[in-house]
């Protein structure tokens, strides 16, 4: 095992811990009572393995700066959280309407649908509640800037808005440039905010949240192109969930304007963009260059 793939792993087992502790049965100060087959719910959501990139991305990008590990910590839980209450929503009937995430049953599948929308808006609320807390960094202002960064990522103009031009397009035959703009949206918004979150958090200067800003928007997009593959090239049982689902539904990708070839090289190209983007770091930066090529090369 390479020290990427050891260092992924580690800050899973680090976030999926957290993650555990404030999802515990047991209410905190300022609630009054916290539901047990809500609770289930969330844990069922949350805590089923997966690889935890986003929260890789934050807590590798605050090392560049020497950032606090338990502030980087609150952050990438608090993303995470928002990544699981999105996939719980995606995985509805009135949504994509599926019956497995990571071969386990999706919470509408596990529990009912009026559990699984409310397990959804619990975790988007609790990620707030965790980004505004005073262990996620001393200075107030910062956690003002995170938690603004994350409502636009995850909000209206970003996979909220991107979801709804998944499922609505606003031309019936979207080009590639509407495609690229929603799956930017849908995907590729809470990466780049996992990048530059990390930054935020060590207090990087201008020209280095740049850099960190163009390197997550190009991971972002190779992540989405490489999901566009896996969909067409990987089975039900590598990906934990159903397959060819967008050629099912007939909706329209970058992978079925470019083709399989070219949206490989594309991929490949945006990583290369993304290397170099962190260049600027020198071998600080040795991490981040393995997450971008694994991005494209993962099989699951």
């Amino acid at each position: 095992m390479n020290l990427f793939h050891h260092q992924l792993k580690q800050d899973a087992i680090t976030v999926e811990t957290r993650l555990a502790e404030v999802l515990s049965l047991t209410n905190i100060s300022g609630e009054i009572c916290r539901p047990k087959k809500l609770m289930m719910s969330l844990r069922h959501a949350a805590l089923n393995g997966g690889k935890r990139l986003r929260p890789f991305l934050v807590m590798q990008t605050g090392r560049l700066f020497g950032a606090n590990q338990s502030n980087l910590l609150q952050i990438a839980t608090a993303l995470e959280c928002i990544h699981c209450y999105s996939l719980v929503h995606d995985d509805l009937p009135a949504m994509d309407d599926d019956d497995l995430r990571r071969g386990k049953p999706t919470v509408h599948k596990a529990f009912d649908e009026a559990t699984a929308i409310l397990a959804g808006d619990g975790l988007l609320t609790l990620a707030f509640d965790i980004l505004s807390d005073n262990s996620t960094h001393n200075n107030p202002q910062t956690r003002i800037t995170l938690i603004s960064k994350l409502a636009k990522a995850a909000g209206i103009g970003g996979m909220v808005g991107g979801q709804m031009l998944d499922l609505y397009p606003e031309s019936k035959s979207p080009d590639f440039s509407e495609i690229a703009r929603m799956q930017a949206m849908k995907t590729g918004a809470l990466i780049k905010f996992a990048c530059e979150a990390g930054g935020i958090c060590g207090e990087a200067s201008i020209t280095e949240l740049n850099a960190l800003s163009i390197y997550g928007q190009a991971i972002g997009q190779a992540f989405q192109l490489a999901d566009d593959i896996l969909d067409v090239t990987a089975t039900e049982s590598q990906l934990g969930k159903g397959t060819g689902k967008d050629d099912k539904q007939g909706k329209q990708t970058q992978l079925s304007s470019l083709g399989l070839k070219v949206t490989g090289e594309m991929a490949k190209d945006l990583v290369s963009q993304a290397c170099e983007s962190v260049s600027i770091f020198g071998e600080r930066s040795d991490l981040l260059v393995q997450a971008a090529h694994f991005i494209v090369s993962r099989e699951n």
